[in-house]
């Protein structure tokens, strides 16, 4: 976990995408698409169907290691709205022993904009927290600290003549973007026109290694 600043509030990026806000014991994360592989099936492309079983197991440790008492999916947390049926029953069981663990808020976005209720924890389609607006996609013209998902950023840079690909934040000033946090997810060049749309012009991309913080420089 790496410590950083955004618009005055303390937080800490994890390697592995998510958020932790140490003053709420909140723990934020993106686009986990439960149930992907189980979406894929049914149109005839069958994937191993361990994809929602993987991202909470990541998840649970992940609460676990952070002693998160909140957890706030930015949405696509399911890859559409009827994932939440369509879970294995372990997956069901360790989800709803999150859901029942800690003060869980879904928000909703275009994959699961119609979510049902039946995992537990409450629907919502964005939320202020300590000032920090909460949302699955960046609104340009948003002025408040909006902290979002969505575009699944990953960094991709050549390494001592390797090409290297890391998930990331995108941040300018006033905007945070989060990436996917699910096994089973691809990414968005940082710099691909549509992010620079969401966010308005030059940005950072932000990569949390060990105890530091990489900061790469996006053009507008």
């Amino acid at each position: 976990m790496v410590r950083f600043s955004f618009c005055g509030h303390e937080m800490l990026a994890l390697p592995q995408g998510a958020l932790f806000l140490p003053g709420r014991r909140a723990l934020l994360l993106a686009d986990l698409h439960l149930e992907k592989a189980s979406w894929f099936a049914r149109l005839g492309q069958m994937l191993p169907p361990y994809d929602s079983i993987a991202t909470l197991a990541d998840l649970t440790a992940l609460a676990v290691s952070t002693g998160a008492e909140e957890i706030w999916c930015l949405g696509d947390s399911f890859h559409d709205r009827f994932g939440c049926e369509r879970l294995p029953a372990r997956a069901r069981e360790m989800l709803t022993a999150l859901t029942a663990a800690t003060r869980w808020t879904w928000i909703t976005g275009n994959h699961d904009s119609g979510i049902l209720d039946h995992c537990g924890g409450r629907i919502v389609e964005e939320a202020e927290v300590n000032g920090l607006l909460l949302r699955h996609e960046a609104e340009p013209g948003e002025t408040r600290p909006e902290i979002s998902g969505h575009f699944h950023p990953k960094l991709r840079i050549t390494h001592r003549g390797r090409r290297v690909s890391r998930r990331c934040f995108v941040a300018t000033e006033r905007k945070l973007i989060l990436p996917a946090f699910g096994a089973l997810t691809g990414g968005l060049d940082a710099d691909h026109p549509e992010i620079a749309r969401a966010v308005g012009g030059a940005a950072e991309a932000l990569v949390p290694v060990a105890d530091r913080l990489l900061r790469f420089p996006i053009a507008a």
